[in-house]
């Protein structure tokens, strides 16, 4: 593989990753179409804002190289638990969260075993 694509890939996939993961986490947060979503799962109203804002925080950890480990673990424990979520309301389409998540590792992994952000 070529050096340059090599070194570059991992962070690239990290800064996409957040970016996309920021912006569907505000859309979650703040539209009034997953509002309504929302409301049909029984669930409290403050719960969605609550949900995306830590998504979107944690996403902006993961893109700091500093706190990139903290941001990526944040990141896993939010997919977990929104996975949860749509399973147990018998929505079992969690492909995206599982590829966000297997993203989230590559990247950690990276990061960790170059023990540098």
């Amino acid at each position: 593989m070529n050096v340059t694509l090599a070194r570059i890939a991992v962070p690239l996939l990290r800064w996409i990753l957040g970016l996309v993961i920021i912006e569907e986490a505000c859309r979650f947060a703040f539209s009034s179409s997953a509002a309504h979503f929302f409301l049909k799962t029984g669930l409290p109203a403050w719960l969605r804002p609550a949900l995306g804002i830590a998504e979107a925080v944690a996403a902006l950890l993961f893109l700091v190289p500093v706190t990139t480990l903290a941001g990526g673990y944040a990141l896993l424990a939010v997919f977990t638990l929104a996975a949860v979520i749509h399973v147990l309301h018998g929505q079992f389409e969690i492909g995206g969260l599982v590829v966000y998540a297997a993203a989230v590792l590559v990247c950690i992994t990276r990061n960790a075993k170059r023990g540098t952000p």
